[in-house]
Order: C-alpha cells, then sequence, then structure tokens
C-alpha cells in the first residue's frame, strides 16, 4: 500500500541524524544563515512567514535579503525599521509577489518576537514541548496558518532534530505537489479537499501524521510531475495507483 510505503520511508529519514548543513535554499551562505538557529533564531521563523504562493527557494531567500539591505538581523535593529520602511524594502527589492502585505507580516512578526518572547523565539520549542504548543505558538503570528504552522514545527522536528514530548499535532502540510501525490496513489479521491488530506494522513500515522509530508512534497516535485510523470524512478512507484 502506498500509504504504508510512504509512513515507512518518512520514519527512516526522521530517524536520520542531523545534517550539517539542512538545504533551504541550495546556497551555501544562506543556509547557513538558516542553519543558525540557535544565534538567529527568528530567521527560520520570519522565513516560514513568507512561505506563501511562490517558490520556496524565493521566499526562503527574503529574511537573508533584508539582513544585507538593513546590514544587521539583531532583533532589535529590526524591531527598529518602521513598517513604511519595510514596504519599500519589499517593493524595491521585488522580495515577493504581495510585498506590501508580506512586509507587513515581516514587521508584525519581528515586533511580537521582540515584545512577546523578548527577542529569543526560539523559547516557542525549548524544554520538548508538545506538538500542539509549538504549531499553537507559529498559530499566533499574522499571517500564519495551519499549513505555515505545521510545517515549521514538521521542520523543526524532522530536520533540526528538536525534541518534541510528542508529535501528534504536526499534520502534513498540502500545497499543489503533495495534493497530486495523494490523488495519484489513490489515497484520497479527487477534489478531497485539504482536510480530508489531513485527516488521511492522521489515520495512516496518528502519532505523527506530518512524517508523510516531505516525502509527498519530494515525489511531486520530482518524479510526479503534473505532465510526464516518471513513475519508473519514483521511490513509491511499485504501490503507487497511478491515478492520472
Amino acid at each position: 500500500m502506498p500509504g504504508h510505503l510512504l509512513v515507512k520511508i518518512g520514519k527512516a529519514r526522521f530517524s536520520e541524524p542531523k545534517k550539517d548543513l539542512i538545504p533551504f535554499v541550495n546556497d551555501g551562505e544562506i543556509d547557513e544563515f538558516f542553519n543558525d538557529i540557535e544565534n538567529v533564531p527568528h530567521a527560520f521563523v520570519l522565513a516560514c512567514l513568507m512561505t506563501r504562493q511562490m517558490k520556496g527557494e524565493r521566499a526562503w531567500s527574503i529574511p537573508f535579503r533584508i539582513k544585507e539591505i538593513i546590514g544587521s538581523f539583531r532583533i532589535d535593529d529590526l524591531a527598529g525599521v518602521p513598517l513604511e520602511e519595510y514596504k519599500k524594502i519589499f517593493n524595491e527589492n521585488a522580495l515577493h509577489r504581495f510585498n506590501d502585505i508580506m512586509a507587513g507580516i515581516f514587521y508584525c512578526a519581528v515586533q511580537d518576537i521582540k515584545t512577546k518572547y523578548s527577542g529569543d523565539v526560539s523559547q516557542i520549542w525549548r524544554n520538548r514541548p508538545s506538538s500542539a504548543k509549538v504549531v499553537y505558538e507559529f498559530l499566533r503570528f499574522k499571517g500564519s496558518g495551519k499549513k505555515i504552522a505545521t510545517m515549521a514545527a514538521n521542520i523543526l522536528a524532522r530536520d533540526f532534530k528538536i525534541p518534541f514530548s510528542d508529535y501528534y499535532s504536526i499534520d502534513i502540510s498540502p500545497d499543489v505537489h503533495i495534493i497530486r501525490v495523494m490523488e495519484r496513489t489513490g489515497l484520497v479521491e479527487r477534489n478531497t479537499g485539504l482536510d480530508g488530506i489531513i485527516y488521511k494522513a492522521r489515520e495512516l500515522n496518528p502519532e505523527f501524521p506530518g512524517i508523510i509530508d516531505y516525502s509527498c512534497w519530494e515525489i511531486g516535485r520530482i518524479w510526479c510531475r503534473p505532465q510526464n510523470p516518471n513513475c519508473d524512478e519514483c521511490i513509491i512507484g511499485s504501490e503507487c495507483k497511478k491515478v492520472i
């Protein structure tokens, strides 16, 4: 069954040791910046909040670009930049598809990190928190939602190997790739909707539903393309129902 294979692959990846450098954008300097979660944890949080309706690598690069433009990434320095200046930076540098909106989200997040977390947003995932607490804290940020909040929690657990007390609340975070894979494998019917996909993942692995998230995304991006899917080389090709 494709679902069982996806869970098996996800569990194997989750048990792997942390990579020396998590490849967020496949650029050494930018990836090193985001991997320094001990010193600049807000870079990770701000990048997560930028991932909306644009290519992931470009969205993840936004905090690094702002660091270059401002000349600092200290939270006090970021918090001292007015909203109108952030809008100017986003628009003049075409940082996002929705520059004014995302400048506002960036500004509000910086203010929240300074005031609600005393400048240290790593409080969110410190001391083995429950997955529900981590997801909830990410949901508090303006512009966040279930998709961004569960994605952030999943990256912390899966890639950064941050220990949580449980993983029950880390759902799958459906995007176009994941939806396509879930439908073509026959795990869900076409047009099931996001909630249906989320609950199917919960059924497959209740203790950590999001464990299949990265594998589905990877399959959709590399092999299960919208046109001319490469089923022969797909890592679940032998189990997939190929509902194309």
